[in-house]
């Protein structure tokens, strides 16, 4: 190593990327139960719900979208509620029920678990 180059070894994002290598060791959506993944940026979440087998993803949603941007609230929990709703009127739409969830490595706490439980009050089985 270099003089002077500083690693930094316990970065958030470094102990994020190892808690989601813990989870996918365990986590693998199937045609029968996709896997719905949560993916979030300081201003904006992402969903998504992927068959792994096909590798393919079957249903998205995210706040990015004009539908969702315009209809949702100020705060970001209130995005992810709103997010977590609208992904499972999606699921339904395409016959999904069950997923397992995968939290991308972030806590389930704040705007993941507000997702997650949006998603479980509209009729998603996780």
């Amino acid at each position: 190593m270099a003089i002077g180059v500083k690693v930094n070894k316990g970065s958030a994002t470094t102990a994020r990327k190892r808690r989601h290598f813990r989870v996918r060791k365990k986590v693998v959506g199937t045609s029968a139960r996709p896997r719905l993944v949560v993916s979030r940026s300081t201003r904006h979440l992402f969903a998504q719900i992927i068959d792994d087998a096909a590798g393919i993803t079957l249903v998205s949603a995210s706040t990015m979208e004009d539908a969702l941007r315009k209809d949702s609230a100020s705060d970001k929990s209130a995005k992810a509620r709103t997010i977590g709703k609208e992904l499972a009127n999606r699921a339904k739409e395409k016959g999904i029920s069950a997923v397992v969830f995968d939290r991308g490595g972030n806590k389930y706490h704040g705007r993941v678990a507000a997702l997650a439980q949006a998603a479980r009050e509209n009729g998603l089985d996780f």
